[in-house]
């Protein structure tokens, strides 16, 4: 009991005597400077990344910086250089799957830089979309990541007169602004393309919003491949939808009403081929068996639905990873990197040849 009690004793003075020291001398910059025998202007460059110093002081710093578990004053450093260290982002739906890839290559992009990402949201509303805008800049983010969207070229030209602007989904160019875009119209193509290969001729089609572009360039390589294999584009055969599943659901049921024979089906985001699937499932229409169906976007999700999906895949997580480092180039003036990954047709299960 008298050594269980002295141990006792001797574990709560000591974590005392830790609280007491930590509350007493407040961790600086230049506490890590004297602690690890250079600078309080070394630590700084080495903390933002500019300083060329031998491996030696650099690794005397970090230690001293993790034993310290020393937290930078961002806002200070903000201060002094002009910045706020944060980046503004405008993504439609944080709630989305899509968007949510997006989100995701965004921050793995920032991570380490010391810049933080602050998302708005704008609800494909162009009222949502200006007052996210003016919040950011309100904000004074150093640059702004506009994750498709309503804003027009006129309004985002205006935006990057005062802060760096990447854009998705766009072919625009102007000062202090990069558009990254993927090729929509080549995934339309190839999806369609595949289904017309393995014998469809009768190939239905879930379109997304007319005012959305990604929706409208699909639909289009949609009916290049149409064309050019001499195949009939039959307007009751498309049938528009809103990129939700619950669209999805409508539409399959909107192109079965309409007693419209087809053996295929291709859906312009992921999301609506599930609501698809789901409405097949309902009327006991069997997939491949009777119908074979073909997404866009592979969605984390989609390699796991039954069946697994065929779907065109674009490079979300990639495209939130270079619009991060290209707005960061912009920022710093150090050339801008455009060139994103091209989409890339993921044959699974969903789809079979048509049987004679």
């Amino acid at each position: 009991m008298i050594l269980f009690d002295g141990a006792f004793k001797i574990c709560n003075i000591s974590a005392m005597d830790n609280s007491h020291t930590s509350a007493e001398i407040p961790v600086t910059l230049e506490l890590i400077a004297r602690e690890a025998g250079v600078s309080p202007s070394t630590v700084s460059r080495i903390l933002n990344g500019t300083a060329r110093v031998s491996e030696l002081k650099r690794t005397a710093v970090e230690k001293t910086i993790e034993r310290y578990n020393f937290q930078p004053n961002v806002i200070a450093r903000g201060l002094a250089k002009g910045r706020t260290f944060s980046i503004g982002v405008l993504t439609q739906f944080i709630e989305s799957p899509f968007y949510g890839e997006a989100l995701r290559g965004i921050e793995d992009a920032l991570a380490g830089t010391g810049f933080a990402p602050l998302f708005v949201s704008g609800h494909w509303n162009l009222k949502d979309e200006v007052r996210s805008m003016g919040l950011l800049q309100a904000r004074r983010v150093d640059g702004v990541i506009v994750l498709t969207g309503k804003l027009s070229d006129e309004q985002l030209v205006q935006y990057a007169q005062r802060t760096p602007v990447v854009i998705t989904g766009r072919n625009l160019q102007a000062p202090n602004l990069v558009s990254l875009n993927v090729d929509d119209r080549l995934g339309g193509y190839k999806a369609t393309q595949h289904l017309i290969e393995f014998g469809h001729t009768r190939i239905a089609y879930i379109s997304g919003p007319v005012d959305h572009p990604d929706s409208m360039e699909r639909l289009r390589g949609y009916q290049q491949a149409l064309a050019e294999a001499n195949l009939a584009c039959d307007p009751e055969l498309i049938a528009q939808a809103d990129f939700h599943e619950s669209g999805g659901v409508l539409a399959i049921n909107q192109l079965v009403n309409s007693r419209r024979d087809f053996t295929a089906v291709l859906a312009a985001n992921d999301q609506m081929a599930y609501g698809a699937r789901l409405a097949l499932y309902r009327l006991n229409i069997r997939v491949p068996e009777d119908i074979s169906l073909v997404g866009f976007d592979d969605l984390p999700n989609s390699i796991y639905t039954m069946p697994p999906l065929t779907t065109i895949r674009q490079p979300i997580f990639e495209l939130g990873k270079i619009a991060a480092q290209t707005v960061l180039k912009l920022i710093t003036g150090e050339g801008t990197p455009q060139s994103t990954p091209p989409v890339e047709l993921m044959i699974r299960e969903s789809t079979r040849r048509i049987r004679r």
